[in-house]
């Protein structure tokens, strides 16, 4: 007999694939013991989006979510995945912010890491995989799996050597885009096995449909530990489910030997979860089976579809996926896995959103052909990095990326102060300054904070209020969508009263709020209504043009907090100079001068919202 290992995968990756990382502590904690008792080989619960998705639009402390996670499930091991140098963020951290951040992810409950690079770049794993050793934690090596002209069974082996080289206690196939065939997978695994000697793990995503087929051949060519999850959150982008593997191996060697009524018992919870959050199944369609053209992962194809719902422009989907494989080869053949995913992804929404191939370029992007990412899988298209970089030279291959990067805890320490009561938060603001230090502004103890929803600001509120933070966020949500004027609410000695364009409370002898109505702003690319700064109504020179915003997101007049913005009103810019960053798609979208020109107003505050087609700037050309 060799059983198969499962690792379940509905705590993190599950949910990032089908329902865009919005799953709730909340949802969790009633059914993690039942979870618990399966006998899973881990139980992949944190990292990869999950962290910054809790900051960003769930209000909850990642860090407080992995501990109640580590209580309700003891007997388990809790695996993360780790992005390597970028951590759980997009680009690189030093390497004492990552050894620290490994040590801390541990201490707080991780047992198994998986540890990968976006480029198999193995100079980007050796500061992670040292810290994971020195915790004696379990080190599981990553090989981000693609296909391309420059990808190789025998390079997948060289870099699995690498890994093992670097202490890697197991070694994984991750095969993130679904594009594993059951004959690739076979001999893939067994090469594995029989060169490299470590057990061997698959994690295949479901989308073109050939997942379990693939576990099947992986279990007969050695593989010991399979990826599922449960069904409610199985299929379509995210990994097969465990239900059905489970019952597929009965009575074989394979046969993992789990319960299927628990199992079944824990599909009913989270088909309850699933009906009561009017979320859809994961399924495969025609576009899921086009991943062997396209090769979009699933958790990048779900992000994706939701951006452009954002950018008001879904139905560019089938035109940005023509575009995405013409980026990656022009880009050297990178995987399409985070942050890699990301970069490539939203460089193909801002080619086809703008129609000018290659005229707005994240940051990321930029720093990606300078080669601070990584080396490049395959070599890049020379016009494009001479079009991007311009007179700026690439990192030569000898200078490992993050040795570049040299901030120090202690910096971002002093950076927080005192609104950092941990190393927790501290790492926290490392990762996701902006975020970071928003959520520790609104979760001070016992003090005044600011809350954000949208449309809506409340100033000030207390931890001690009988209601709640989340239940005024409700009451606030109740508002906008039911169309009534006002609620009302006590509870205790709380009075919350909350009406369009305004909350109040009374707890006690303080008050709550004064929220100020959200601006206006433009409904979508096809008729853009350009937000005007008060300079704009009629009293503009006929000789000012504007700078308008290209796509939704956050707009930012310098590239880091408390740095020097980038262009001040009255300042001559050249044709291409940065005027400012738009956050969006979790990128840094860097907004060039389209022609030379004296800045004449800067028609928004830095971390306005803005939406396509929202003024940014006003400049009047010069010859």
């Amino acid at each position: 007999m060799r059983p198969i290992k499962i690792t379940d995968t509905t705590l993190r990756d599950a949910h990032q694939s089908l329902w865009a990382t919005r799953m709730e502590l909340g949802d969790m904690l009633p059914i993690l013991p039942k979870m618990d008792s399966v006998g899973y080989w881990s139980l992949e619960v944190w990292g990869g989006a999950t962290f910054d998705a809790a900051l960003r639009f769930l209000d909850e402390n990642p860090w407080d979510r992995l501990r109640i996670i580590k209580q309700h499930c003891p007997k388990t091991p809790l695996q993360m995945l780790l992005r390597g140098q970028n951590l759980v963020g997009y680009r690189h951290y030093s390497d004492e912010i990552v050894d620290r951040f490994v040590k801390a992810s541990h201490r707080n409950g991780i047992d198994v890491f998986r540890v990968f690079d976006a480029l198999n770049d193995i100079r980007n794993v050796e500061p992670a995989a040292r810290a994971i050793k020195d915790a004696g934690a379990h080190f599981e090596g990553a090989i981000s799996y693609t296909v391309s002209p420059v990808h190789t069974l025998d390079s997948y082996l060289t870099y699995a050597q690498q890994l093992k080289d670097l202490g890697a206690d197991t070694i994984c196939i991750k095969d993130m885009a679904g594009m594993l065939t059951p004959f690739r997978t076979e001999k893939m695994v067994r090469a594995l096995a029989d060169e490299i000697g470590l057990p061997v793990h698959v994690h295949c995503h479901y989308i073109g449909g050939m997942a379990p087929m693939n576990y099947l051949k992986a279990a007969e060519a050695g593989a010991e530990i399979i990826d599922t999850a449960v069904v409610a959150l199985a299929f379509g982008n995210s990994q097969p489910a465990v239900e059905m593997i489970v019952a597929a191996l009965k009575e074989s060697q394979y046969d993992s030997g789990l319960d299927l009524d628990l199992l079944f018992e824990i599909a009913e919870y989270w088909e309850n979860i699933r009906q009561g959050k009017g979320l859809k199944r994961g399924v495969t369609s025609l576009l899921h089976m086009e991943v062997f053209s396209h090769q979009v992962p699933g958790g990048m194809m779900s992000n994706l579809i939701s951006q452009l719902e954002l950018q008001h422009a879904s139905a560019r989907l089938p035109d940005v996926l023509t575009e995405i494989p013409k980026v990656r080869a022009e880009v050297g053949y990178p995987p399409l896995v985070t942050p890699m995913s990301q970069i490539v992804g939203t460089q193909a929404v801002m080619n086809v959103l703008t129609g000018k191939r290659w005229s707005v370029v994240p940051a990321e992007m930029k720093d990606y052909l300078k080669g601070l990412y990584g080396k490049a899988p395959g070599p890049m298209d020379d016009r494009i990095i001479a079009k991007v970089l311009g007179d700026q030279t690439p990192l030569p291959d000898d200078v490992r990326p993050a040795s570049l990067v040299t901030t120090t805890y202690q910096e971002m320490a002093d950076e927080i102060g005192d609104l950092a009561k941990s190393e927790e938060d501290v790492l926290m603001y490392a990762l996701f300054p902006n975020e970071a230090r928003e959520y520790l502004q609104r979760h001070q103890e016992g003090a005044e904070k600011a809350v954000f929803m949208t449309g809506l600001e409340i100033d000030t509120a207390r931890e001690d209020d009988s209601v709640n933070v989340n239940q005024i966020r409700e009451l606030v949500k109740l508002v906008e969508e039911s169309g009534v004027t006002e609620i009302v609410v006590e509870e205790g000695d709380s009075r919350v009263v909350v009406r369009r364009g305004t909350v109040t409370s009374e707890a006690g002898a303080h008050a709550v709020a004064h929220a100020p109505a959200a601006p206006a702003m433009p409904a979508s690319p096809e008729s853009p209504q350009v937000t005007e700064s008060p300079s704009a109504v009629g009293e503009n020179p006929p000789s000012w043009k504007p700078v308008v915003a290209p796509m939704v997101g956050t707009f930012y007049a310098a590239g880091s907090p408390g740095a020097d913005p980038f262009v001040a009103v009255g300042d001559t810019v050249a044709e291409g100079q940065t005027l400012c960053i738009l956050e969006a798609m979790k990128l840094m979208n860097e907004i060039a001068a389209d022609e030379a020109g004296i800045i004449r107003e800067i028609a928004l505050a830095n971390g306005a919202p803005v939406e396509y087609g929202t003024v940014l700037f006003y400049y009047e050309p010069v010859a």
